[in-house]
């Protein structure tokens, strides 16, 4: 059995990465994601400039050969600024992401699997939270913890949660139905080996597509919280505190606001990583499917003739 699945996998893999690249707009959203991701790692080396460093002979100027998108208020190149503050958000997009995975997936584990009085409990809190617009949640929970990146980051993945619950319940009840699971209990097996062993397993496609889409959604969510001031603080750079700041000069500086559109558009860019992740990740969620389709189907021919 085991050399025909290993067969039938690669085969499997080799059909889903065709179609991936047959997408033009699942390659077009992996290359955005990929260049943000190595804007951010690289940022040190792709600008000789300090980002909290103020130059108080280079306020506000214009844009040169020098400064590509000119300085702020304190001197500081803007481009250099973009390029760190692409450094935090993505930071605060996994760490959040990752928070409300951490904290969901086992609620909604422990709900779709226990049912009953566990699942009443689970969900009603869970209603609870959703009840709220994700973004003013966020918002509530960060300015009751006080102005910080680590804040922000725990107030998004808090607020991100729910979905992580409700996804993961809805999943677990699915598959707990499937007859591997009823041997699994027939044979003795305990509740939390069964979850482990062949609950999480095949809930894992669709949690991954869904973190994959939800930090793009953290990632505007620590703008909008910096924009307000409850996130990464200055002179630490932000999108969002960037933003904030390149408003009070839109007058004084025109050249300014228009290359702050930069952070503006670091913010449709965030957007835009949202609509890549959701392409790329749809042929990701289809090979996912695909394979444990066929190992499904594979394991139930040899074992049961």
């Amino acid at each position: 059995m085991a050399t025909i699945v290993e067969t039938a996998l690669p085969r499997k893999r080799n059909r889903a990465l065709g179609r991936f690249l047959r997408n033009r707009a699942a390659v077009a959203g992996a290359a955005i994601v990929l260049l943000v991701i190595l804007v951010a790692v690289f940022a040190p080396w792709l600008s000789p400039y300090d980002p909290v460093q103020a130059s108080f002979m280079t306020v506000r100027k214009a844009p040169s050969a020098i400064h590509w998108f000119g300085t702020d208020e304190l001197g500081r190149d803007v481009l250099t600024r973009l390029l760190w503050g692409a450094r935090a958000s993505l930071l605060a997009g996994v760490v959040s992401v990752g928070i409300a995975v951490v904290i969901g997936v086992p609620l909604g584990l422990l709900a779709g699997y226990f049912g009953r009085f566990v699942d009443g409990v689970i969900s009603r809190f869970t209603d609870a939270l959703l009840s709220i617009p994700f973004l003013i949640l966020a918002i509530a929970l960060a300015a009751f913890l006080g102005p910080s990146l680590t804040n922000a980051m725990i107030a998004i993945g808090v607020s991100a949660m729910p979905r992580f619950v409700r996804l993961t319940r809805g999943q677990a009840i699915s598959v707990k139905a499937e007859d591997y699971v009823e041997g699994a209990r027939a044979i003795g097996l305990g509740h939390f080996r069964i979850i482990a062993r062949y609950i999480l397993p095949n809930v894992l496609p669709p949690i991954i597509v869904q973190a994959s889409l939800t930090v793009a959604m953290a990632i505007i969510a620590e703008a909008s919280l910096s924009f307000l001031g409850l996130g990464q603080l200055p002179p630490a750079p932000s999108w969002g505190s960037m933003l904030n700041t390149a408003k009070d000069f839109v007058s004084q500086a025109p050249w300014m606001s228009v290359f702050f559109r930069a952070s503006r558009s670091s913010l449709r860019s965030s957007a835009s990583i949202f609509s890549a992740m959701d392409c790329a990740t749809r042929s990701i969620r289809a090979s996912f499917e695909q394979r444990l389709a066929a190992l499904t189907s594979l394991i139930k021919e040899t074992s049961f003739p």
